[in-house]
This record gives C-alpha cells, sequence and structure tokens, in this order.
C-alpha cells in the first residue's frame, strides 16, 4: 500500500476499551512477563490496539506487529469477548495466526510499512516497541517476527449485518 490519507487527528487507542478493560489486558501481558512495569505494559496493550485496529481499517494491507506488540494481542484475543467486541466495533474480525519462535524472520520493509499503515490509520506508532532484533532491549514471552507465507499476516472477517425486521417481525 502506497496511498497516504490524511488525518485530521491521533487516535488514541487506549479509549476503545473501558479503563477496567483497559487493566485487565495490561494485567494479562505483566502476568506473562514477570517484573514488567505497568506503564511498559499499558504502551504494549495500546500499540496492540491499535495495530488490530489498523488491520481492520485495511484489510488488505501486508502488515504484522512486532514480538513486543504481538505480546499485547495475545492478552487481547484471551479475552474472547471483549476482542470479539473489539473487533466488531471496527467492522470485522482480526484473526490472529500463530506462529513458531524464528527471530530470523524479520523483514525490516514490513515493519516500516506496518508504522506507516498505522499512521495513515490515525495512530502514533511507539518506535521503542517496534525495534528489530538487534535493537529491542524489551524481552516478552512472543519472540516471533510474523512472516505470512502468503500475502496477508491476518485474515479480516466482515460478518453481514443482519437485516431489519417489518412490520409482522418476519
Amino acid at each position: 500500500m502506497s496511498t497516504t490519507t490524511e488525518v485530521s487527528a491521533t487516535r488514541n487507542a487506549r479509549s476503545l476499551l473501558t479503563a477496567d478493560e483497559f487493566a485487565g489486558v495490561r494485567a494479562t501481558v505483566m502476568d506473562a512477563n514477570p517484573g514488567m512495569t505497568a506503564s511498559l505494559a499499558a504502551r504494549i496493550v495500546e500499540q496492540a490496539i491499535a495495530f488490530v485496529a489498523t488491520s481492520a481499517r485495511f484489510p488488505e494491507a501486508r502488515i504484522a506487529p512486532s514480538p513486543v506488540v504481538d505480546e499485547g494481542w495475545h492478552a487481547l484475543v484471551l479475552d474472547t469477548q471483549l476482542y470479539a467486541a473489539l473487533c466488531e466495533a471496527f467492522g470485522g474480525f482480526v484473526h490472529h495466526h500463530p506462529q513458531r519462535p524464528e527471530p530470523a524472520g524479520y523483514d525490516p520493509k514490513l515493519t516500516t510499512h506496518t508504522l506507516a499503515t498505522m499512521t495513515d490509520a490515525g495512530y502514533t506508532p511507539d518506535p521503542d516497541l517496534w525495534q528489530g532484533p538487534d535493537d529491542n532491549n524489551i524481552v516478552v514471552g512472543a519472540a516471533t517476527w510474523h512472516t505470512p507465507s502468503d500475502s496477508r499476516p491476518i485474515v479480516i472477517t466482515k460478518r453481514p449485518k443482519p437485516k431489519p425486521k417489518d412490520d409482522n417481525g418476519a
């Protein structure tokens, strides 16, 4: 994708969840990564929400999360009701396709493209959470660079809107 859209204001990914929902997802990230600070876990969750929202907005884009952001995505997916509602708000379910850890799968061009696409969607990437394997000093359980074998690492499933009932209830 090489088109750039004008974005009137930066979107706030954190505002897409209630305070309690956000705290729950942040706690899941912290539980999976003992010793992680609440502030770092919050940044990771914010970037994961922004990544998922971007994926839904640009379903044909070839984008992928960093291992650090993927950790936040995993925490979102674990709360299935919350995740399904979040995806529904974006217009379609964003499927996560897990991969075995493969640090050699890092593609800096894919990361650059992902960050540009997130910016096009109105989100501000947190560069510290998108570092390559040689520059990253944040250790998380998700050690995989998503490198899709097809053209996209994610799949959006658009659900048809229910037809309104007529006056007879049919």
